[in-house]
């Protein structure tokens, strides 16, 4: 069988291309094909402890079996790692519909400014009592590091859909309007926004838990990954391994 492999961030580099396609026997799993690079590629095995798998954009274990046609790809943990303040649980409504939740979000990837105002204007309505904006905005330095600028890059398909994911997770878990989630990719500059989380709401208390809620998990499941540039040289950024984001083999 052929299963379609794409590498991210630093593994990316490390095997020297973003993506191929290659042959494995039938009923092979992620143990299997990850053992095929690590003999191609021993630089690997140095991060066995934390690279993440998916397949067809869902995380996966090592044990995951594997078909005909399959996209499997190698990542790295994200660049903000698993956050210890996730609430576990928020103070909740029931399950919007469908439609309604597909309303009630907006998810996009850019490698434009991100206009926080713009989005904030596109998701409020007048029954509205607060709107909270989240920006996260590039620093100059890392330690005690200046930093030049930063490049974001993403597992665009996959990206979306957890992002979408995490908008529906705060429309159960609180009791908010809508959410706006917008990230950079590209090159960024100095002060420039990475990342805009928006929620509207009744009350300020929910849309500002809410707007927590999702920066931090967006930094644990969203696979998107930055490079730090600095005079002498640049460097990939990633967090912890998030033992949340895939099954264990």
């Amino acid at each position: 069988m052929q299963v379609h492999v794409l590498f991210f961030g630093m593994l990316k580099d490390i095997v020297g291309r973003p993506e191929e396609r290659v042959v494995l026997d039938d009923g092979s799993d992620i143990a299997r094909l990850y053992e095929l690079y690590t003999a191609r590629f021993p630089r690997l095995a140095e991060h066995a402890r934390s690279i993440l798998f998916s397949r067809n954009r869902e995380f996966v274990g090592r044990t995951e079996r594997l078909q005909e046609g399959d996209e499997v790809a190698f990542l790295p943990p994200v660049s903000g790692g698993a956050s210890k303040n996730v609430p576990e649980e928020g103070s909740g409504k029931s399950a919007p519909s469908e439609e309604s939740a597909e309303s009630a979000i907006v998810t996009r990837l850019t490698r434009d400014p991100i206009d926080a105002r713009a989005l904030s204007e596109q998701l409020k309505r007048a029954q509205d009592g607060a709107v909270v904006v989240f920006e996260g905005i590039v620093r100059n330095h890392s330690g005690s590091r200046a930093t030049l600028y930063l490049e974001y890059e993403a597992y665009e398909p996959m990206a979306l859909e957890k992002m979408r994911e995490i908008g529906q997770e705060i429309l159960q878990k609180f009791p908010v309007d809508r959410v706006g989630m917008a990230h950079r990719l590209g090159r960024l500059e100095i002060s420039e926004a990475s990342v805009v989380i928006v929620v509207t709401s009744a009350h300020r208390r929910p849309a500002f838990e809410a707007c927590r809620y999702g920066i931090d998990r967006l930094k644990q499941i969203v696979p998107i990954w930055k490079k730090e540039y600095f005079a002498d040289g640049s460097v990939w950024v990633e967090g912890e391994p998030n033992p949340c984001a895939v099954p264990t083999p």
